[in-house]
C-alpha cells in the first residue's frame, strides 16, 4: 500500500503532537486531550435481515480501508475438541468452492494489501488493510469463504499437522509457552479459559471433519458476525456490496455458549514446570474483573506502576537495583467473562528463584501497605492516555477498537469517557485494587526450572547426547 498521501502524514503528525503533549504535560492538563475529536462519533451501525452487523466509519484522511470480520467465537466456546476455533483460522485460508487454497491471501497481497487473522479466547478476527478500489474484492472474498468454505477430510488433515507443529513451536518447545499454559490452567479451573487457544494436543489429533462442519455452521453464521469497515470508502456503495455478498449468509437458530463461571479461589495454587532452561521463569496471576469493569482503569494504572518499562517498581528493584532478574513485566489482561492480573520475571542465572519470588511479591505487598505516590499515578495515567490516543492514528487501529468494544462490551466507549475514567484514578484507588484483587491466598504461581541434575543426565543419555 502507498502511504505517501500528504493527508496521511499530516494526520500522523497531528496525532504525534498530541502524544508528545501528553508525555510532557502535568497530570491536571491531561484531560485537555479530550478536545481531540473522536472519529467514533461518525460510526454508523447497520444490521442485515439475517442478523449480520455492519459498522462503518468513513475517514478520507488516509487512502486506506481497514476491513475486519469479527466472528464471536473463541476457544472458550469449544465443547468437545479444544483448539477447533483456532483450527478454523487456518482452514479459512485453504480454499472454498470458487477460490483455491491460499488464493484469497494472494489476491489481496497482489494488490498491495495486508491480510491476516487471529484467534483469542473470545473472538476470531479476519482483517485486511487495502486501498479503496480493492474493498469490493475483499467483501466478495470474505463472503465466499463464509458461504462456501472447503471443510473436507483432506483440508482438515493438512491443517491439523500445521496446527500441531505450531503448538510444538509456540508451547511445547517454549518455556514461556509452557508457563502461560500452566498458569491459565491453574487460574481458571472451572471456566473454559482454562484450556489454551491452540488446544490440547490430544484434541487436535482427534477432531473430526463432522465436528468441524458443525462448529462452522453454528458459529460462522450471520447473526454471530460483525463487519467493521473504517477508512477511505463510500458508505452507500459499500453497504450495497455487503448486502449483495452477505445477505444470503445462513443464520443460526441459536449460538450456544459454555455456561461455566469463574469460581472463587480458596487458597494459593502452585505448579512447577520442568524444562531445560538457562533462565528460570517466575509467573504469577490473580483473578481480576472482566472487560469494561469500573476497576479496569485503576488496575491498568497499577500495572503501569508495577511492571511497565524500566522505571516500573518491579524492574527497578529486581533488574536494576538487586540484579536478581533479567526482566520483569506484566499487566491487566481483560477478557469477556473475566480478567487476569499477571506478572512475569526471568531469573538471572545463579540466583535462587525463591529469592526472586520473595522480592517480587514484596513489591506488591509494599503497595498494599504503603500505597503509591501522586507522581507515580500521574505518570502511569499519561502513559495510558498516550496508548489510548495512539489508537486514532490508523484505520486498522480504529477498526480494532470499534470491533473489540462492540463485540465484547456491546458499545464503543467514547474517547472523552475513557480519558475521564483514566483521569479519575487516584493513589487510593491503586491501593484499593491491590488490596482487593492481588491477595496472597488468591494468587497462582508457576516456576519453570531445570530438571534435577541426575534426571537431566539420564535424559541426555537416553537421547544419545554427549
Amino acid at each position: 500500500m502507498n502511504y505517501s498521501s500528504r493527508s496521511y502524514w499530516s494526520r500522523l503528525w497531528g496525532v504525534g503532537l498530541v502524544l508528545a503533549a501528553l508525555l510532557v504535560s502535568p497530570a491536571p492538563r491531561l484531560a485537555a486531550a479530550s478536545t481531540l475529536r473522536d472519529p467514533v462519533e461518525r460510526l454508523e451501525k447497520h444490521v442485515l435481515e439475517n442478523g449480520l452487523v455492519v459498522l462503518t466509519l468513513e475517514d478520507h484522511n488516509t487512502p486506506v480501508v481497514a476491513f475486519q470480520m469479527w466472528v464471536h467465537v473463541g476457544s472458550k466456546d469449544e465443547s468437545f475438541y479444544t483448539g477447533i476455533a483456532h483450527l478454523f483460522e487456518h482452514m479459512m485460508f485453504k480454499g472454498s468452492k470458487n477460490i483455491g487454497p491460499e488464493e484469497h491471501a494472494r489476491l489481496v497481497g497482489s494488490r498491495g494489501g495486508r491480510i491476516n487473522a487471529f484467534t483469542s479466547r473470545d473472538v476470531t478476527v479476519y482483517h485486511e488493510d487495502v486501498t479503496s478500489e480493492s474493498l469490493p474484492l475483499v467483501i466478495d472474498l470474505e463472503a465466499e469463504r463464509i458461504k462456501n468454505l472447503d471443510i473436507s477430510q483432506y483440508t482438515l488433515e493438512r491443517e491439523r499437522e500445521v496446527v500441531l507443529e505450531e503448538r510444538r513451536m509456540r508451547v511445547e518447545d517454549q518455556p514461556a509457552g509452557l508457563a502461560m499454559e500452566a498458569l491459565m490452567a491453574m487460574s481458571f479451573q472451572a471456566h473454559p479459559y482454562h484450556w489454551p487457544v491452540l488446544g490440547w494436543r490430544a484434541d487436535i489429533e482427534a477432531v473430526t471433519v463432522e465436528a468441524c462442519r458443525d462448529f462452522f455452521d453454528t458459529y460462522y453464521s450471520a447473526n454471530n458476525i460483525t463487519l467493521v469497515i473504517v477508512g477511505d470508502f463510500d458508505t452507500v456503495e459499500t453497504l450495497d456490496s455487503v448486502e449483495r455478498a452477505f445477505g444470503d449468509v445462513r443464520t443460526a437458530d441459536r449460538i450456544p455458549r459454555n455456561p461455566a463461571k469463574v469460581v472463587e479461589q480458596r487458597g494459593e495454587r502452585r505448579a512447577v514446570v520442568r524444562y531445560d532452561v538457562r533462565v528460570p521463569l517466575l509467573y504469577a496471576s490473580w483473578h481480576a474483573p472482566a472487560s469494561g469493569h469500573s476497576d479496569g482503569d485503576a488496575l491498568d494504572v497499577t500495572s503501569q506502576i508495577l511492571s511497565n518499562g524500566r522505571s516500573s517498581r518491579l524492574y527497578r528493584e529486581l533488574v536494576y537495583r538487586t540484579e536478581q532478574a533479567l526482566y520483569a513485566e506484566g499487566g491487566y489482561w481483560e477478557l469477556e467473562d473475566a480478567g487476569l492480573f499477571f506478572a512475569v520475571a526471568g531469573v538471572r542465572p545463579g540466583v535462587p528463584i525463591e529469592q526472586v519470588e520473595q522480592s517480587f511479591f514484596a513489591e506488591i505487598d509494599r503497595i498494599r501497605r504503603e500505597g503509591v505516590s501522586e507522581d507515580e499515578v500521574a505518570k502511569a495515567k499519561r502513559q495510558l492516555e498516550v496508548r489510548l490516543v495512539s489508537g486514532l492514528a490508523t484505520a486498522h487501529a480504529l477498526a480494532d477498537r470499534v470491533g473489540r468494544e462492540t463485540v465484547l462490551l456491546g458499545r464503543v466507549r467514547s474517547l472523552d469517557e475513557r480519558l475521564a475514567s483514566i483521569q479519575a484514578v487516584t493513589p487510593d484507588d491503586v491501593q484499593r485494587v491491590v488490596r482487593t484483587y492481588l491477595v496472597d491466598d488468591k494468587r497462582n504461581v508457576v516456576h519453570v526450572v531445570p530438571p534435577p541434575p541426575a534426571q537431566s543426565t539420564a535424559e541426555g543419555a537416553d537421547r544419545g547426547d554427549g
